[in-house]
């Protein structure tokens, strides 16, 4: 990290006056200069109204058990007006489970679910170490290389790839459609209009649609799009809902372990005490897994909009306003996480962490996330490799996914 960007982010997250502050701004996240902002809020006011914000008034909620209380009050909170801080436009909004009620979410959501289920994860931990050699033993020495396209890209978009059944010479669009899906459009970027990210996307549908009527027509499998097809809560979903569903699940089966493979790269350079922790006792590793993804945080956020008037430490949060959980300040709240700041790969309670959310809408995916990372690593560990970070991280510019564009590595021969 940059001590002298750090030290001037500090200064001006306190120079701005409390009510003027607006955590939201993407610069900060892109620059990782956010911290000190949140920070603020937690120590003065952890339940905090933005009046003025570009994506309007907006609700933080920064501390780590208020966050847990949000979450696991979906009828007082409810998802079904978006799970982001942006509003989309009307004509380009797509529902999907996330953003349902009961009945109707835990019908859709029990429909994938078994594809992540223990049985089918023991199926599949072969085959993800497989791949996970495969791409170790072929990466380049002696010369620099990005770890996020060489290694945290391609593991995830083959896993992407083998939960679809998607055809595999084709998996690197799956990459794209999340990149664009989890983009709010912005001058001077490929999307920088709603209108260029919905033909991007009705790309993204047109393909699976082709996919979904061989399948439906076809014996049931254990893929995502049979499961969908064959399923009563899901085979008569309109082409919007389809779409929207689709998102949901490239975006969440890419980026949370996509960038916590490249995060963990990052936090073991930056803490070598710990990677020397890790390789002299390598039992750690399920424990590192953990506190990777909670000191990453790849979700930064996740957004409710209030159905009743309620008060929550002591702000009145009224019917139809915007209540944004920030994942990432949670993570670092040291009145719920003992040195919330540091990366601690042996801690007491490693998996104590707001990554995966919690209630009804708790990531479904999560225990493939741990378990792709902590192939990884054994593999690492297995191969003794000694992988240099030899330059800044590139951040994506967002917000909402908290991850990176590229990661500049080398690793000794």
């Amino acid at each position: 990290m940059n001590t002298i960007l750090t030290g001037h982010a500090r200064e001006g997250a306190y120079d701005v006056l409390l009510g003027d502050l607006d955590v939201s701004d993407v610069k900060r996240f892109q620059d990782d200069s956010i911290w000190p902002y949140f920070e603020r809020l937690r120590k003065e006011d952890p339940i905090h109204y933005c009046q003025d914000s570009p994506y309007g008034p907006y609700w933080s909620i920064t501390k780590y058990h208020d966050i847990v209380a949000v979450n696991m009050t979906h009828g007082v909170f409810s998802s079904e007006q978006g799970v982001t801080i942006v509003d989309l436009p009307e004509e380009y909004w797509t529902p999907s489970f996330i953003k349902m009620s009961p009945p109707k979410h835990g019908e859709q959501r029990n429909t994938i679910s078994p594809i992540v289920a223990p049985e089918n994860l023991a199926k599949l931990e072969g085959l993800i170490r497989r791949r996970v050699k495969a791409v170790l033993d072929g990466l380049p020495r002696n010369e620099p290389f990005d770890w996020v396209d060489k290694v945290s890209i391609e593991l995830t978009t083959q896993m992407l790839a083998t939960l679809f059944d998607f055809p595999f010479e084709d998996r690197r669009l799956l990459t794209y459609w999340s990149d664009v899906a989890a983009t709010t459009p912005r001058t001077g970027h490929e999307i920088d209009t709603w209108e260029k990210r919905r033909v991007v996307l009705s790309g993204c549908l047109d393909y699976f649609t082709r996919l979904w009527n061989e399948r439906k027509n076809a014996e049931p499998h254990a893929d995502l799009i049979s499961m969908m097809a064959h399923s009563p809560a899901t085979r008569n979903m309109e082409p919007r809902e389809f779409l929207g569903n689709l998102i949901l699940l490239i975006v969440g089966g890419n980026d949370t372990t996509r960038n916590s493979m490249s995060g963990s790269v990052l936090f073991m350079n930056q803490n070598p005490s710990e990677l020397r922790k890790l390789r002299e006792t390598p039992r750690l590793v399920s424990s590192a897994v953990s506190e990777i993804i909670r000191y990453q945080t790849p979700i930064a956020h996740m957004r409710r909009t209030a159905t009743v008037d309620i008060v929550i430490g002591n702000k009145h949060i009224r019917r139809g306003d915007k209540v944004v959980m920030w994942y990432i300040s949670g993570n670092r709240d040291d009145e719920a996480i003992d040195q919330a700041d540091s990366f601690i790969i042996d801690r007491k309670n490693p998996r104590q962490h707001l990554s995966f959310g919690f209630g009804i809408h708790r990531c479904v995916g999560r225990h493939l996330a741990e378990l792709q990372l902590r192939i990884l690593w054994e593999e690492m560990l297995n191969r003794r490799l000694d992988i240099k970070v030899v330059g800044d991280p590139e951040r994506v510019a967002s917000n909402f996914v908290h991850g990176y564009s590229a990661l500049p590595v080398q690793m000794a021969a």
